[in-house]
């Protein structure tokens, strides 16, 4: 079976109706059924849920028809509908995976906090974390 090349966004036409995680440049997992796809990437996806990960646990927001601009993509793939349940991770539910995202998020502001006491205390000037060295 030969497969012709497409270059560019031309290739994920492939990908219509097939279900799909994409990654986003914020950080967020989405998974849903790509509908539409225009030249710059931005991607229609329907029956979308939001995925999020917490050690081993995870939990699924729904979130409906979501509408993704292309250049806020960092990793777009298919899902394994045969292995899907398979995962080695623990489904809870949305207030439970919410609470364990903001304990998370607590404890590394915490950290951070932790970081910036001691660098200050050997004479050191943290950066903002938000801050990219530019090279």
């Amino acid at each position: 079976m030969t497969m012709n090349y497409m270059p560019g966004t031309a290739s994920l036409i492939e990908e219509i109706d097939k279900k799909l995680l994409v990654v986003l440049r914020d950080g967020r997992t989405l998974i849903g059924y790509l509908r539409s796809i225009d030249q710059f990437a931005n991607l229609v996806l329907h029956k979308t849920i939001e995925r999020i990960h917490v050690g081993k646990q995870y939990g699924d927001i729904p979130r409906g028809i979501f509408v993704v601009r292309g250049e806020n993509v960092v990793l777009l793939g298919e899902i394994d509908v045969d292995n899907e349940n398979k995962l080695p991770l623990q489904q809870v539910s949305i207030d439970e995976i919410l609470e364990a995202q903001r304990t998370e998020q607590l404890a590394k502001q915490e950290e951070e906090k932790a970081k910036v006491k001691a660098m200050r205390e050997r004479g050191l000037q943290p950066q903002p974390s938000g801050m990219q060295e530019e090279f």
